[in-house]
This record gives C-alpha cells, structure tokens and sequence, in this order.
C-alpha cells in the first residue's frame, strides 16, 4: 500500500477529479497552500487529512510534505491536483511495491499532458520522467523548481503514465503561473548557471532523468533559446502532428522561455 500527498492551492476545479482518480490508497494528504476557494469544502467530503503551509517554492513545499508529516505507509506519492491516476497506473504500482527490492527508494513515472483534449504526445518533449514516488526517509528534494530528486538508493521506472491537465483552470491562469515560474527559473539560473559544470560524458549515461539534466545546461547557454524550443518541439519532436493544440503550446513554451531570458538579464544588469 503507498500513501498520497497532494499539494494545492485555489484547485476547486481539479481536487475532485484528482481525488476520485485515486482508488487504491489508504492513506491521502493534502498539504494547503491557504486556499481561498472552497478546494477545502470539496476535500472535506473525502476521507483525508489537511496540513496547511504557506508556499515559498515547490522544493520547500516538497520536503514539508515528506519530512514533517506523517504517513501511514513507508512509500509515498507526490501528486499535483490538476494530475489523475488510472487504473493501470495504480495496479501497476501496487504489483511493484508488493515485490520491490530494499534497495530501492525512488520510482519514476511519466505522464502524459493534455491541451484542448488533446494528448500532446510530441509537442510536450514527452517523456519527462518524474521522481515523485518516494521511499519516506530515502530521498531528498533540491531545486526551487523544476525539482529533482535523490537518493543513495536504486531507481526503477514504471510502464504506466498519470494525466495531466495544466491548462484546467484555464489559458489566463497558465501564463500566470509560468510568469512566476520563470522569475523563480531565472533567479536560479542567474545564480547557479555559470558555476555549473558540464559533464558531457553524462549524455550517455543510461539514466534519462541525467541525461535531460546535461541537456539542459547545454541548452541554457545557447543563443536564441527561445526560438530554438519552438523549433525543437514544433519540427524536430514533431509537434506538428499535434494539430493545433500542439502548435499552440509550442508558441506558449517558446514565450516562457523567452521570459526566462529576458529576466536572466534584468538580474544581471543588476548586478
């Protein structure tokens, strides 16, 4: 059995269908970033637990979640409201954890992300592996956003995928929400990037959470990286073949990009 944690904040649209999706789990948290919607009203109305904590990043938020709270169970998954599990995901799950070696502490999934009820299956970069699958005192979370995940232990990787719906709350809401993402992006950036070391010798290494890792100090230090994503995505990943919604969110990944950009330079003419 594994336990869920799920972080939100003003979800009244997501909480419900994320909670239903959630059929095998005896044990659900949800960790409130002091919601001012009825997401709380909705959750009441399931049989979980509610922890509050005022949002600084998503690492910090992260490890709150797994450090200062208790669970049931030794294996927790960390999920966003506007995520859903299926059936397949969790009985596969289910059948890891009931052989899983004790060597093992982390396990990494996929998901696939929808646009106008499109799976963009290409346009997204897809597959982004996740780390959110958590031995409980094995892993720790780094990075404000974007997080990654370690661990001393042994990684698996499951088959299945969740769902994802960013675009739920609506189109306004996500260049919200990926303006402050990309102030936070920056800010690490500006911060972090030059003293970053490249290991180029890590591209070929069989982990695909390191190797995108590589991929992307690579990228970051390219000229005209905002183009580049919609090139990328768009011809090279074939995101055409998403019809419209993937051309849409190719354009909305190249415009945050450029936001990373031109604040990277607002900090440093700063300083």
């Amino acid at each position: 059995m594994y336990s869920v944690v799920i972080l939100t904040y003003n979800e009244v649209v997501n909480i419900g269908e994320c909670l239903n999706s959630i059929k095998h789990s005896n044990d659900i948290v949800i960790l409130d970033s002091y919601s001012t919607d009825n997401t709380l009203t909705i959750a009441d109305k399931y049989r979980v637990r509610v922890y509050r904590r005022k949002f600084d990043n998503y690492a910090s938020q992260r490890n709150y979640a797994l450090n200062e709270i208790e669970y049931k169970n030794r294996w927790l998954l960390m999920l966003d409201a506007d995520e859903r599990l299926t059936e397949d995901f969790e009985q596969e799950l289910l059948s890891e954890l009931n052989g899983i070696s004790g060597k093992v502490s982390l396990i990494r999934f996929r998901r696939k992300d929808f646009l106008l009820g499109k799976w963009l299956k290409r346009s997204s970069g897809y597959p982004t592996w996740f780390g959110r699958i958590l031995k409980i005192g094995s892993v720790r979370i780094e990075r404000e956003i974007n997080e990654e995940y370690h661990t001393e232990g042994d990684v698996k990787f499951l088959k299945e995928h969740i769902l994802h719906f960013p675009f739920n709350k609506g189109l306004e809401y996500w260049i919200e929400r990926h303006n402050k993402y990309s102030s936070m992006e920056a800010g690490y950036l500006t911060s972090n990037l030059a003293d970053t070391r490249i290991s180029v010798i890590n591209l070929l290494s069989k982990d695909p959470v390191i190797r995108r890792r590589i991929l992307k100090q690579i990228f970051y230090k390219l000229p005209f990286r905002s183009s580049l994503v919609f090139l990328y995505l768009y011809i090279f990943r074939l995101g055409f073949l998403d019809g419209y919604p993937g051309y849409l969110f190719c354009r909305l990944r190249s415009i945050y990009e450029y936001m990373i950009v031109i604040k990277m330079k607002e900090h440093l003419n700063k300083n």
